[in-house]
């Protein structure tokens, strides 16, 4: 890895950083293949300060899937339910317009901030839909009627979904 690089990625992961944001801008904006697979492992690494930097240096290259795929993998590991407000929150760098199931997963099964910025997302992002995605929101839909983590939210969470499904279902009868 060339010096550039490696001496932003030690700006990232120095504690002591206060212009870590800045660096992790640049080395998004300078990543290569290598250092891709370099912040990838730090996404699913156990500091999540240094995770958040690496999401957000990856929102500035070219692999925001792969990116993508990482950080719902650490939204959704259970080791991460107090963390999720954050990786949710740095999904605002990045194209969702693919991602409706995964964030439709987050508003149901989030913690209290992760599902409040799903909803967010769901409420403002112009998602492609599919009757294949529609299926797999209802099956999601499904799982937490009969698996709640949360009495006390599953009637706001039933006012908000069956409308939004029924939606979705008459854009393709």
């Amino acid at each position: 890895m060339d010096q550039d690089l490696e001496f932003l990625f030690s700006k990232i992961t120095d504690p002591n950083e206060s212009e870590a944001y800045v660096f992790a801008d640049k080395l998004g904006l300078k990543a290569n293949e290598e250092a891709k697979d370099k912040l990838l492992e730090l996404v699913k690494g156990d500091n999540w300060e240094i995770s958040y930097l690496a999401c957000r240096a990856l929102s500035k290259t070219i692999w925001q899937d792969e990116a993508l795929d990482a950080i719902f993998d650490v939204i959704f590991d259970r080791k991460n339910k107090n963390l999720q407000g954050a990786f949710v929150q740095i999904l605002e760098e990045y194209d969702l317009s693919l991602r409706f199931v995964d964030i439709f997963r987050v508003y149901l099964f989030g913690n209290f901030k992760a599902s409040t910025l799903a909803k967010d997302y769901l409420d403002q992002v112009e998602f492609e839909i599919t009757p294949r995605t529609i299926r797999k929101a209802e099956k999601h839909w499904n799982h937490y009627l009969h698996n709640p983590e949360d009495e006390g939210s599953m009637a706001i969470k039933k006012a908000e979904i069956e409308p939004m499904l029924l939606e979705m279902k008459e854009l393709f009868s």
